[in-house]
């Protein structure tokens, strides 16, 4: 692996020696649209060049706020020409939350992609310079494509020492107000190093790009494909999502389990269950089912197909591995630039998130806490230093808030959050995770949150999954009750779940009730449902309907 102290860096080593390779790939109207490395060149240079006419002052912070396609790349490219610092926004906020980002961001400029609802949104931008990309319909401040046929493009570019802040990424956040996180330009050389001596990847690498970029998690594999001088494809809707995934067949595949969970639903709404696995019991035909589906899902060539972000069933795992598709969980954050632990081909245990990852040094408080050095830990969070000396303890190790244990062969298991525990009336607490994690095997259910502050007993908190709301009623109740009733048995007696309560509607980043990323935000969860908890305790019913 060539050595690169930034990700500008990459991108001009392999502008310079593989010009005419494709870089990037974006479906426009059902029709690919492709950049080289030199036409992606030219126009990152373009803007960085208006970046600079600006006559900002060096290392200003330049927002982003797009939808996953080749302008978030090529923008970010530019940023970096321009000698600015990074501000990704999530593509799916409300007005409130970016204007909330960009003030106190302090950013001088934002580039506008590709979104789905900008009308709503661009309420929350202040009096700053815009630049807009006409090819997604956008038209606030400057238009993107004038810049590229008027602005002569930059030719002297400063590289970027590997300790320079590079990008401020605002945490998602399932509790509180997000964080600036800052991560300089070798953060992302680290991960990709990591992820490197872990993993063999061809030479020639292919990706799949959709989950947000403003995620940590997408843009250290995105960050990988450019050290690794590979070519990036977008999604160009969610309509279209899985045609071109299957088109694209990638090296390389990134998914939460709310997404497995879904894939699942999709194969299985072609062949039933029952129709599945006699089907994979016999020879010959076996094998053909098993590359069908590979193929139809887009991992027939995949050599890393990796789950993390929120724990994954163990069953769901399984179910993949009878398809020949092996899911490798893994575990990091925005703060460790993704690199903690993570299962490998050589060393899984499935339903753990694997051994510590080289060069990371890891160690547990009392309380379980799992505490992480490596070398591309954040910088701190921006303007916010009583926080950062929070989160580092006096050796210099991230506090990471998730609770852990290894095994006897060096496998981690997240057993919880710290501050996601619960006390019952009974005085006992609670750590939700390991139950919610149980529950989840029941494909009836999309989403879990397990509460219980005030009553007796903890109680379920569920959203449907499309083959639940396909149920009648009575075999819905009857699934859940099967499943309370096999868990159960396995928990302590104050653990015990006592109701299951069905929510109204989904858990969604539009309603605030989930995380870009498809976390479950507990807090506001909670805020709205907490002063029910004891007349739902009080019921008859064990299966609750909102």
């Amino acid at each position: 692996m060539q050595a690169f102290n930034s990700p500008l860096e990459a991108f001009l080593y392999w502008e310079t020696t593989t010009p005419n390779k494709v870089f990037l790939r974006q479906p426009v109207h059902g029709k690919i649209k492709e950049y080289t490395y030199a036409q992606a060149g030219v126009e990152a240079r373009k803007i960085g060049a208006y970046l600079k006419s600006l006559n900002l002052p060096e290392q200003s912070h330049i927002a982003l706020i797009s939808k996953n396609c080749a302008h978030w790349v090529l923008a970010d490219i530019a940023i970096m020409m321009a000698d600015c610092v990074s501000i990704p926004i999530y593509p799916t906020l409300n007005a409130d939350s970016i204007h909330q980002i960009l003030i106190h961001s302090e950013s001088k400029a934002i580039i506008i992609g590709k979104l789905d609802d900008f009308e709503s949104q661009k309420s929350g931008i202040p009096e700053i310079h815009k630049i807009s990309i006409g090819l997604y319909d956008q038209s606030s401040g400057m238009l993107w494509e004038d810049i590229i046929a008027k602005q002569d493009a930059l030719v002297n570019i400063n590289l970027p020492q590997k300790e320079k802040l590079h990008t401020i990424i605002y945490t998602s956040g399932t509790t509180g107000i997000p964080k600036g996180v800052m991560h300089s330009s070798g953060s992302f050389m680290e991960s990709s190093k990591t992820l490197k001596t872990h993993f063999e990847f061809p030479d020639h690498l292919k990706l799949f790009s959709y989950l947000p970029l403003a995620h940590v998690a997408e843009r250290v594999l995105v960050n990988a494909g450019l050290v690794f001088g590979g070519n990036v494809t977008f999604a160009e809707s969610l309509e279209t999502f899985a045609k071109e995934l299957e088109a694209t067949q990638p090296h390389l595949f990134f998914a939460v389990p709310r997404i497995w969970t879904k894939f699942r639903e999709k194969i299985l709404e072609t062949i039933p269950q029952n129709k599945l696995g006699i089907l994979l019991n016999i020879p010959v035909i076996n094998t053909l089912i098993k590359r069908k589906l590979k193929q139809k899902l887009g991992l027939a060539e995949a050599v890393f197909i990796a789950s993390a972000a929120a724990p994954i069933a163990s069953s769901l795992v399984k179910w993949y591995q009878k398809l020949d598709i092996k899911i490798l969980q893994g575990y990091g954050m925005t703060e460790d630039c993704c690199v903690s632990h993570f299962n490998t081909h050589q060393n899984n245990k499935i339903g753990t998130v694997g051994k510590t990852l080289n060069g990371v040094k890891v160690k547990l408080t009392e309380e379980a806490e799992i505490c992480i050095k490596n070398n591309c830990l954040m910088l701190g969070y921006f303007k916010n230093p009583e926080e950062t000396t929070k989160v580092f303890d006096k050796e210099g190790y991230l506090k990471t808030g998730d609770k852990g244990e290894f095994d006897h062969d060096g496998f981690l298991t997240i057993t919880g959050r710290v501050k996601d525990q619960f006390k019952t009336d009974k005085g006992k607490y609670i750590s939700p995770s390991h139950i919610e994690l149980l529950l989840s095997h029941n494909t009836d259910i999309e989403q879990i949150c397990i509460v219980g502050t005030g009553i007796p007993q903890p109680i379920a908190l569920i959203t449907l999954s499309e083959l639940g709301k396909s149920k009648s009623k009575i075999d819905l109740v009857q699934s859940l009750m099967d499943t309370i009733k096999s868990i159960n048995p396995n928990l302590e007696k104050h653990e015990r779940l006592e109701k299951v309560v069905i929510m109204k509607e989904d858990w969604t980043v539009a309603n605030g009730l989930a995380t870009p990323s498809l976390k479950v935000k507990r807090n506001n969860i909670e805020k709205i449902h907490q002063d029910y908890y004891q007349s739902w305790f009080e019921m008859n019913d064990f299966v609750i309907f909102e």
